[in-house]
Order: C-alpha cells, then structure tokens, then sequence
C-alpha cells in the first residue's frame, strides 16, 4: 500500500488537494444557506484559506509539476495551511475558553473592517474578539467546525510535506 502511495502522480494528489477544499467549502456554504448557521469573522478567514488551498491545489493539478515545481506547489499549499489552521486554532480557543463578558468576535463584520480599516489595524480586531466567534453553533463527534478545519488544515500540511520530501518520483513510462 506504501509503495502504491509513493508512486501515486502528484498531479492526482493535487486534484484530491483541490476536490478536498471544494467540498469543505461547499459544505460551509450548505451549512450557512440552508442550516442557517452565518460565519464569523474567523470563519471567513479560515474559508479564504481554504478557497486558496484549492487554487493552489487546481493549478498544481492542471500544470502537473515534476521537480521543483512540486516542492514550490507543496510549500505555497503548506505555508496557506499553516496561516488557515492558526485562525483555527485561535478560534478553537476561544471556543473552548472563553472571555467572561459576552462580547461580538469584533466591532462590525469583516467586510466591514477590510473596508474602513487599513490592514494593519483590521487583522489585529479579527483576532481579539470573542462573541460569536466563541459561540458553538454545530458540532460532529465532540468537534466544532474551527476543530474540524484545523484537522483539514493539519492533513494538507502533512500531504504538502510528504509531496515534497517523502515521496518517491513515479518511473518514467516505458514506451
């Protein structure tokens, strides 16, 4: 089974990569459309990373990198991973402990902020709430979605890291 993995194109793991983040970001938007479950700021910011792993991931998967264009795709893919998974786990956080006072995730929304802020001082409010972005809305074995996403975030970084330095090169095809 080992060998069969190691030997698996990396343009199919790209795909998967790609087919991965599609599907999560289409169960987000089932979850928020027909459950009714609206994201918060965090939220958004975790389905950004998500939507350019995906990217990423297609481009990789259409291009059909050898070399050291694998390793550029699998580092673009990891480093996203790792910025998607510390939101997650800052919410997770939050989630699990809580500030005593109730207080909004942030003063208005994220558009709102990414509109009338510069970057510089909208990033740090994201990140210092508490209210809705603490709140638990929907759960899948003890999991809250920020848990969830981090488990996502975890296995693309584990995926980027095997494409780009455990597994072996396929053989050329014999003509």
């Amino acid at each position: 089974m080992v060998a069969m993995l190691n030997r698996l194109p990396s343009r199919i793991v790209f795909a998967a990569i790609f087919a991965a983040c599609a599907s999560l970001i289409g169960f987000g938007l089932v979850l928020q459309h027909i459950e009714g479950l609206e994201p918060c700021p965090m939220c958004i910011l975790q389905r950004y990373a998500f939507v350019a792993i995906g990217m990423v991931a297609l481009i990789a998967a259409v291009h059909g990198p050898v070399g050291v264009g694998v390793k550029i795709y699998s580092f673009l893919i990891g480093a996203l991973a790792v910025a998607g998974g510390s939101v997650s786990v800052r919410q997770s956080l939050l989630q699990r402990f809580p500030a005593p006072e109730p207080a909004n995730c942030m003063s208005g929304d994220l558009d709102y902020l990414l509109g009338n802020f510069p970057l510089a001082q909208a990033l740090p409010r994201i990140f210092q709430g508490t209210g809705d972005c603490a709140k638990v809305e929907w759960s899948l074995f003890g999991l809250s979605i920020a848990e969830w996403a981090f488990v996502w975030f975890l296995l693309f970084v584990a995926t980027a890291t095997w494409l780009a330095f455990f597994r072996k090169r396929p053989a050329a095809a014999v003509a």
